[in-house]
């Protein structure tokens, strides 16, 4: 097993280019380390800096299409993980009259027809929809009592977005917290950390990594924390999945139940299943009273498998085919290691066996695929390792 690295944030031989998210002069700056390319940094303002006694807290974020996740040392020094979903609502209060914000599962409860999820497309697209990041991430921050004099570290999607990113960055500026530093990595990387080992082994390691979310799939080799290679593409994706499903449980049903793209969802985190799936009950409200009970057996899992199909094909055919043809014997190395699935796919019971058979049949070679234990919580939990890395080599 490699060892953890010695040189994670600090100057090293390999070069790289960082978005510079200064809360001062906004300059950007060419930094080394050995980090993945396209990471961004923020150096710690001055004022930051004379107010900070000891060490800053560590903390990690993935602010997901879907899911939020939030790890960070408690009042006790013991690391929280807080998950939430990534949505905000706002109602008048019956009262004062003032504007009240609800975020994550509450918000999408009781307030199902306005609630807002501003990362649907993993990005915020727009000034509004940052806006809205920005108030839901500021009052997850403050709802856990993080600590502003920390070193922060994202996990944040390897997408080719310009606006999105710098939309992306102004909610992290403005969140309140990370004075001492901020910085990101990919998502894919961030996640793989917990999967490879104990410590930061994924960042010594040459290893492909492959990001199966909500809105996208990303593909990146890895060679010591330098991504190499990447892919990415918004055709094969968990919302899509989802869609999917509303549209087979209508074919199965033969028509008498059309259901909403949360509810497809659901019936794909609740019931999903490569190892055991089993067919499933629910009940609709039939207009002008009644009820209709109906049962899915097929619809669920048609749409996981053509899924793993199509993933394995763009994975093989696409993204490992260019990284060959571009370098054979980093290739070659990467996949005599784990290839680590990561994201909110990962969770569905016995994907990640299926995605090994189905991709060492497709590339007619023995791999090994590994996922995190929760990947749900993997790419947050990797960013606080850096971070926790960071502040003990005082590399902020």
């Amino acid at each position: 097993m490699a060892t953890e690295p010695d040189d994670v944030g600090q100057e090293g031989e390999q070069d790289e280019e960082r978005m510079d998210w200064d809360r001062g002069d906004e300059e950007e700056s060419e930094e080394s380390g050995a980090a993945a390319s396209g990471n961004a940094e923020s150096a710690r303002s001055a004022d930051a800096a004379a107010a900070g006694s000891g060490d800053p807290s560590p903390v990690g974020v993935k602010l997901g299409s879907t899911r939020t996740v939030l790890v960070h040392p408690d009042t006790d020094g013991e690391m929280a993980t807080t998950t939430t979903l990534t949505c905000l609502a706002t109602y008048e209060d019956a009262i004062t009259g003032e504007e009240r914000l609800l975020y994550g599962e509450e918000a999408a409860t009781e307030y199902p027809d306005e609630v807002e999820f501003m990362l649907r497309s993993g990005l915020p697209e727009d000034d509004e929809r940052a806006d809205l990041a920005g108030r839901f991430f500021r009052e997850v921050v403050t709802a856990n009592g993080v600590d502003p004099d920390s070193v922060v570290v994202y996990a944040i999607p390897s997408i080719d977005n310009e606006q999105g990113l710098a939309n992306l960055e102004r909610v992290i500026d403005d969140s309140g917290i990370g004075d001492r530093a901020i910085r990101s990595y990919p998502e894919s990387l961030c996640g793989a950390i917990p999967a490879m080992g104990d410590g930061l082994e994924a960042i010594e390691s040459i290893f492909v990594g492959v990001n199966l979310g909500s809105t996208n799939l990303e593909a990146s080799a890895y060679r010591r924390g330098e991504q190499l290679s990447h892919f990415a593409t918004g055709a094969v994706t968990g919302n899509e999945v989802d869609r999917r499903i509303a549209n087979l449980v209508e074919e199965e049903t033969q028509g008498r139940v059309n259901i909403d793209g949360t509810t497809a969802r659901e019936y794909k985190e609740q019931h999903a299943d490569f190892e055991s799936f089993e067919p499933f009950t629910d009940v609709i409200q039939q207009p002008g009273g009644g009820s209709h009970e109906f049962t899915i057996e097929w619809s669920v899992m048609e749409a996981l498998d053509e899924y793993v199909d199509e993933a394995v094909d763009e994975l093989a055919n696409t993204f490992l085919s260019e990284f060959a043809n571009d370098s054979m014997k980093t290739y070659n190395l990467a996949l005599d290691n784990d290839i680590v699935l990561t994201g909110g796919m990962t969770c569905i019971p016995g994907l990640v066996d299926e995605f090994e058979s189905r991709l060492a049949d497709e590339l007619q070679r023995d791999v090994t695929v590994i996922a995190p234990d929760d990947p749900v919580t993997a790419a947050a939990r990797g960013a606080q390792r850096i971070a926790d890395r960071l502040v003990d080599r005082g590399a902020y």
